[in-house]
C-alpha cells in the first residue's frame, strides 16, 4: 500500500472521530417549558383626583367632651355648677321679660279704660282679673271702706289709705325683682367659680409634670386646656348675668313709675270720696 493512501485512510478516520465526538458532547435543543404567570402587582390604594380636597374628621382632644371624660370629680362638679348658673340666668331672664312685658301692655290699655269709668267701683270691673292695676285698686277700695268702726280706726284715713295703696305698690314691685337676686349672685361669683376650674387645671398641670418628671407637651396640655375652658365658660356665663340685671333693672324701674303714677292718682280720687 503506497503513503498516499494510508494518509487518506487516517485523515478519514479522523474526520468519523471528530464528527462522532461532537455529535455526542452537543446539547439537545431544549424544551420550550409555558412561561411563568407573572405575580400579581399588589393593589394601590386609588388616589384623588388632582385638585380634590380630602377632608378628614378630627376629634379635638382638649375640648368639652375630653374635658368630661379625662376630668376628675372637682372639675366635673365645677362644670355642672356653671352649667346650672347659666340655665338659671336665661330662664330667669326670659320669664321676667315677659312678664314685664304683659304688666307694661296692661298698664297702658287698662288705665285708660279705668279712668274713662263713671267711679272708682266700675272701673275696677274695666281692670283685668289678676294684673297689678287691678290688685292696686282692690286694695285702695278695701282700704277705704274698712276703716270706720274697726281697730285702724285710731289711725286717720288719709294715712291708712296712703298705706294701703303703698304697700300694694310695695308688693308688685317686690314681684318684679323677683330672681334678680340670683341673677346678681351668678354676676358676681360666675367668674370666680371659672377661676376655681383654672387653679384645680393648673394644679393637674404640675402634678403630672412632677410625677413624669419633663414638662412636655403632652402633659401638660390636657390641664391647661381644661383651665382655659373653665375660665372661658366663668366669663361666659357671668356676663349675660350682670347684662341680663342691669337691662331688667332699668325696665322695672320704667314699670314702677306707671305703677306709682296710677297709685298716686287712684290715692287721690279715694281720699275724694267719689266712687
Amino acid at each position: 500500500m503506497s503513503l498516499t493512501h494510508v494518509l487518506r485512510a487516517s485523515l478519514g478516520a479522523a474526520l468519523i472521530a471528530t464528527a462522532a465526538l461532537f455529535a455526542v458532547s452537543s446539547p439537545a435543543p431544549a424544551v420550550a417549558q409555558p412561561a411563568a404567570p407573572e405575580a400579581a402587582a399588589p393593589a394601590t390604594p386609588a388616589t384623588p383626583a388632582a385638585g380634590a380636597v380630602v377632608e378628614e374628621a378630627v376629634e379635638n382632644p382638649y375640648g368639652l367632651k375630653a374635658l368630661w371624660n379625662q376630668g376628675d370629680y372637682v372639675a366635673k362638679v365645677t362644670l355642672v355648677i356653671m352649667v346650672i348658673m347659666s340655665m338659671g340666668t336665661w330662664y330667669i331672664l326670659f320669664t321676667k321679660l315677659f312678664e314685664q312685658r304683659q304688666m307694661l301692655k296692661s298698664v297702658r290699655n287698662s288705665a285708660d279704660a279705668f279712668w274713662r269709668a263713671p267711679n272708682v267701683n266700675a272701673g275696677v270691673g274695666s281692670l283685668v282679673e289678676g294684673s297689678a292695676l287691678r290688685y292696686i285698686a282692690e286694695m285702695g277700695i278695701k282700704a277705704n271702706e274698712h276703716h270706720e268702726g274697726t281697730i285702724v280706726d285710731q289711725i286717720d284715713k288719709h294715712t291708712w289709705v296712703t298705706m294701703s295703696v303703698d304697700r300694694a305698690i310695695g308688693s308688685v314691685q317686690g314681684r318684679l325683682t323677683d330672681g334678680l337676686a340670683f341673677l346678681a349672685t351668678v354676676g358676681s361669683t360666675a367668674p370666680f367659680v371659672g377661676l376655681f376650674g383654672t387653679v384645680w387645671g393648673i394644679y393637674n398641670a404640675l402634678v403630672k409634670i412632677g410625677i413624669s418628671g419633663q414638662a412636655s407637651i403632652d402633659k401638660v396640655a390636657g390641664p391647661v386646656g381644661e383651665s382655659l375652658i373653665m375660665t372661658a365658660m366663668g366669663l361666659a356665663v357671668a356676663v349675660p348675668a350682670v347684662m341680663g340685671y342691669n337691662w331688667l333693672i332699668r325696665r322695672n324701674k320704667a314699670v314702677m313709675d306707671q305703677v306709682r303714677a296710677f297709685g298716686g292718682d287712684l290715692h287721690n280720687v279715694l281720699l275724694a270720696g267719689r266712687r
